[in-house]
């Protein structure tokens, strides 16, 4: 690692065109999973609001861990590999492996921060190269997912909580830091605000503007997608 350099990546909407969640959802209808006439609306108003920023952070966490429920880690994983293969790689643009690649290869502690649950974002953290995840924790009792999460969430605020947690929890602080952070969404204004270098991409509306208003630096790596 270069002394002092943190490098911290959302994944949906910023590495990702599209959004994890709401991909595995419909990955879940195609496959006769969920029931699409009574899921798919669910999933699309979830979708929507998260974007807007609306959504409650628990409601919006437990509706796409619930739909694990039931099931153990080794039950999902046929599914978790095709859906990573299927719908989650051809989504990722070259100009985002490049840019991570520039991260890592630069010695920077790459970190990959987002609010999707870990079981279906940790691969996709594997895929980019990136060692380290912060996700919101998919709860199991028995090896059995429970559709709850379980600490706390890593949302919003929840993610700055996390980051520090699992800053000292290896001997760093975020101040001692050369840090810089990647992120799409309003959401992630905490985020943006805790680090030292923030970076837009394909920046939502409300976050585009707070960034041309605070002099953010704006990069794009690929046009939006549902």
């Amino acid at each position: 690692m270069s002394k002092h350099r943190l490098t911290l990546f959302d994944l949906d909407h910023t590495l990702l065109s599209g959004d994890s969640d709401a991909l595995w959802c419909d990955f879940l209808m195609d496959k006769g999973i969920l029931e699409r006439g009574s899921f798919a609306v669910r999933n699309a108003d979830m979708a929507t609001r998260y974007q807007a920023g609306t959504v409650g952070a628990q409601e919006f966490a437990d509706f796409y861990v619930g739909t694990l429920a039931g099931k153990t880690p080794g039950d999902w994983e046929p599914a978790r590999q095709e859906f990573l293969a299927t719908r989650v790689v051809p989504r990722i643009p070259a100009a985002a492996l490049d840019l991570v690649a520039q991260h890592l290869d630069a010695g920077d502690l790459v970190l990959m921060t987002t609010a999707t649950n870990r079981f279906i974002t940790e691969l996709t953290a594997l895929y980019f190269g990136i060692e380290h995840l912060l996700a919101t924790e998919a709860e199991l009792i028995d090896g059995v997912f429970t559709g709850r999460t379980q600490g706390t969430l890593n949302m919003r605020q929840g993610k700055v909580e996390r980051l520090h947690e699992w800053l000292a929890a290896r001997g760093h602080w975020l101040a001692r830091l050369r840090s810089t952070a990647y992120s799409d969404s309003i959401n992630d204004l905490p985020l943006l605000e805790a680090v030292d270098v923030p970076v837009t991409v394909d920046a939502d509306p409300r976050l585009a503007a707070i960034a041309r208003a605070r002099g953010w630096r704006e990069v794009q790596l690929a046009v939006r997608q549902p």
